[in-house]
């Protein structure tokens, strides 16, 4: 079996997550294909790029090409819009989603101090809670920007997730709580695709990774990203939350210079078939999402739904 992945070490250490966990599932050998996108060469802003779509494409295309029989994405990455002849076969249990800063805590950070991010989600959250610091825009791979850190850079906000699967937990000198800094939709999750015609040994190799809880809570929160038309990269924060059986979401969009946000949360019970509930994560991301419309998110962040 042909797992593709980008070619950077975080990705291919989560790749190697996932398929150590397919062959223990499955008895199956999973192979790791690299394969190249534009977002790992180009220097310039995500944004100029077209958004964090940028690393997704390539490796559709590929998955197209049959060059490999499916592929792992960081599911923040990957656009809520379906892709012609593919499907989202699984999410695996989802890792902590919060953020992380590395070189100082946010409170010690002197008047002025440079921080480094690539997000215009966390460029709106610093500047909110310390509009005296410069935020500087940021690119490259986990190593690169830690490496920023004393040589220009004071600090850099990092996912907490990708610090864990490389091993690097032990650089983390602050992590922001969920309730107060809410992360990208989807973030701490990964995405396995598949072609829809895929073999039934695919098949059974998602249904032994996929995990419940991880899927519930993430459409809910790409549910809200959807319904507002925004981008990967849109200064949208979204946190959801499965307890016993009611589903908890909360979505907050900021300005882009962090002077003001909106919030809307919203919660509803996991029942009825099995059908009835696969659905009930949009219905509340749509929920949350039309509230923010209704308060004014489309004037406060550039936003499809607002156009």
């Amino acid at each position: 079996m042909r797992l593709g992945t980008r070619g950077s070490a975080l990705a291919l250490a989560q790749s190697g997550q996932v398929a150590a966990a397919i062959t223990k599932a499955t008895g199956e050998a999973v192979e790791l294909v690299a394969i190249s996108t534009e977002g790992d060469h180009s220097s310039a802003s995500l944004a100029s790029l077209g958004g964090t779509g940028v690393f997704a494409s390539a490796l559709r295309e590929a998955l197209l090409a049959g060059e490999c029989d499916l592929v792992v994405h960081s599911l923040k990455d990957l656009p809520t819009d379906g892709y012609p002849g593919l499907r989202l076969g699984a999410i695996p249990k989802r890792a902590d989603a919060r953020d992380a800063l590395i070189g100082s805590t946010l409170a010690a950070l002197e008047p002025g101090a440079k921080v480094g991010t690539g997000s215009p989600r966390r460029v709106a959250q610093l500047r909110a809670a310390r509009a005296d610091i410069d935020v500087v825009d940021l690119r490259g791979n986990v190593d690169t920007r830690i490496a920023k850190v004393g040589a220009g850079l004071d600090a850099v906000v990092l996912a907490l997730a990708g610090l864990s699967r490389l091993g690097r937990l032990d650089e983390v000198t602050e992590t922001f709580e969920l309730g107060d800094w809410p992360t990208a939709p989807g973030q701490g999750a990964l995405a396995l695709e598949v072609r829809d015609d895929g073999a039934s040994v695919i098949d059974a190799a998602l249904k032994a990774v996929d995990h419940t809880t991880s899927r519930l809570t993430v459409l809910a929160e790409r549910a809200v990203l959807a319904q507002l038309e925004a981008g990967c990269a849109a200064p949208i924060g979204a946190t959801a939350v499965l307890d016993g059986e009611l589903l908890f979401l909360s979505a907050t969009v900021y300005a882009p210079d962090g002077s003001s946000s909106l919030t809307s949360a919203h919660a509803l019970v996991m029942e009825g078939s099995h059908a009835e509930r696969a659905l009930l994560p949009t219905e509340l991301g749509e929920r949350v999402a039309a509230e923010l419309l209704k308060l004014g998110a489309a004037d406060l962040a550039p936003l499809g739904a607002g156009s």
